[in-house]
């Protein structure tokens, strides 16, 4: 099972764990330190990533949905 459900998990939720914001920082350097974050940190993670694609590339969205997904 899942370690997170990404259609309900508040985006701040996923920051607070290590080996997520490894997956985000590995995708999307500096992303988890850009004052931005704190405006998108409430809402699910697979939306504020998914608004993230303009900024840091749909592939880049698809690796970081992927890799937590796969977190158990």
């Amino acid at each position: 099972m899942a370690r997170y459900d990404l259609s309900t998990t508040p985006l701040g939720t996923l920051l607070a764990d290590p080996d997520v914001k490894a997956i985000l920082e590995k995708h999307a350097p500096g992303v988890t330190s850009n004052p931005m974050i704190g405006m998108v940190s409430g809402m699910p993670a697979q939306q504020a990533v998914g608004m993230a694609g303009g900024f840091i590339g749909q592939d880049a969205v698809t690796a970081i949905m992927d890799e937590v997904g796969a977190l158990e």
